[in-house]
């Protein structure tokens, strides 16, 4: 017991840090090449901070544990809008660019209704119980390469963005500052998990919950620490960008690699789950829209934090 709970505090301290000169490096990069700093958040800062969840959930579907590996990406996903969104725009309101509310945030939506779809067998009436099969899987592995398209066609007509405040690092530092926060958040977030797990399931919780909670928490740690840090420094599109490219990377790859590895069934993982990952998506797109205009304030931000609180609560209860 006490070695896990010293595994979890050992992920934490590498996770902090390792936030920090990821995004400062991402940031630099960024600068050096003069790309737009959303598409880096949407690539290179998204996918390397959701390495805990493609880890986890590749296992996961090689061990068996379908639970776990939906689980972990369904409840990850929750937790990257309403909680680590929430969060940041608690420590600095987030300007969303007409880009997010006219691309990036639909995206989300839409891998939240595929998913949905994808998962919903016997409420659609097409199977006895709720499975993602293999050819669930190849579709999902479809759209993120349609999504993988996209960014970079950004990616040829961005530019740097003007007045943000990047450190200058050279090329050779900008790498070291990449890989090194990289290996610090995904070990530090595997300590985590392992940590974690092992509390939870010595007080005998179920895998279902685990994975929508302790193991969501514990691989969506890197995602917290990053978009905070890049709301600190004052670098909101990749912030943003983060959370929405961990998403569609969770549900189009890590998932679609997992399920075409080895169908998985979604067994205590309802629709109850999907729709509120539906309904947290679709916030996420209004709370920018409307109230004052494409800014996520504080207050959204705190709702945001309170409606994570109560989907938690729910799953307990």
């Amino acid at each position: 017991m006490w070695w896990n709970v010293l595994g979890l505090l050992a992920g934490l301290a590498l996770i902090l840090p390792g936030a920090n000169y990821l995004t400062d490096g991402a940031a630099a990069l960024a600068r050096r090449f003069r790309i737009s700093p959303l598409v880096i958040g949407l690539t290179i800062v998204a996918f390397g901070t959701s390495a805990p969840e493609l880890t986890v959930s590749v296992v996961s579907a090689l061990h068996g544990s379908a639970e776990l590996a939906i689980g972990n990406v369904v409840g990850s996903n929750i937790f990257n809008i309403l909680m680590i969104v929430g969060v940041t725009a608690l420590v600095a309101p987030i300007v969303v660019t007409k880009g997010n509310l006219s691309k990036e945030i639909p995206l989300a939506i839409l891998s939240s209704v595929v998913l949905l779809i994808c998962g919903s067998d016997v409420w659609l009436g097409t199977g006895a119980e709720n499975v993602l099969n293999r050819a669930d899987g190849l579709l999902l592995l479809c759209f993120f390469a349609i999504f993988m398209g996209y960014t970079f066609a950004i990616a040829r007509d961005g530019v740097a963005g003007e007045g943000e405040e990047v450190k200058e690092l050279s090329m050779g530092r900008c790498v070291l500052y990449i890989l090194g926060g990289l290996a610090a958040l995904i070990g530090g977030g595997q300590l985590f998990v392992d940590g974690a797990s092992g509390v939870a399931r010595s007080l005998g919780v179920g895998e279902s919950v685990i994975g929508l909670t302790l193991v969501a928490l514990g691989t969506s740690l890197p995602e917290l620490a990053t978009s905070v840090m890049a709301a600190w420094k004052k670098n909101p599109e990749i912030a943003i960008g983060n959370v929405i490219g961990s998403n569609l990377f969770n549900v189009f790859f890590v998932l679609g690699t997992s399920a075409t590895i080895s169908p998985l069934t979604l067994g205590n993982i309802t629709s109850f789950d999907l729709f509120y990952l539906l309904g947290a998506s679709l916030l996420l797109y209004f709370t920018g829209r409307f109230y004052k205009t494409r800014t996520i304030t504080r207050l959204e931000g705190g709702i945001m934090v309170a409606a994570y609180v109560v989907y938690t609560g729910v799953l307990l209860w």
